[in-house]
């Protein structure tokens, strides 16, 4: 069983950061990637960033200047740095882990408003 608990998302003003954490703990298999995604209520989650098992990222196109993942292999822990914020930056964030399967954590909520 894997868990993945998310934290660091909150109000923010627009141009504003915030840094979202997601520690990894249990039985992780061969770790393929590791990455975040963002649902939007009534909508599918969408791939915002996404870094492998040897550091490859990738990130959705209006992520790409912006936020920046990355994770600590020693802590099993993955970030999303999120500057100059946007009020359509709103959204809930989930952390996913694929290790062979998918694994999601809770999701947190990311407010950019004035």
């Amino acid at each position: 069983q894997v868990q993945l608990v998310e934290s660091g998302g909150g109000l923010v003003q627009p141009g504003g950061s915030l840094r979202l954490s997601c520690a990894a703990s249990g039985s992780i298999q061969s770790l393929v990637a590791m990455g975040w995604y963002r649902q939007d209520p009534g909508k599918q989650r969408k791939l915002v960033a996404l870094i492998t098992a040897e550091g490859g990222t990738n990130y959705a196109d209006y992520a790409k200047d912006r936020f920046t993942i990355s994770r600590d292999s020693a802590k099993n822990t993955l970030y999303l740095q999120m500057d100059s914020l946007k009020p359509e930056d709103t959204a809930v964030y989930f952390c996913m882990l694929s290790d062979g399967h998918l694994h999601w954590g809770q999701g947190t909520q990311v407010t950019v408003s004035s």
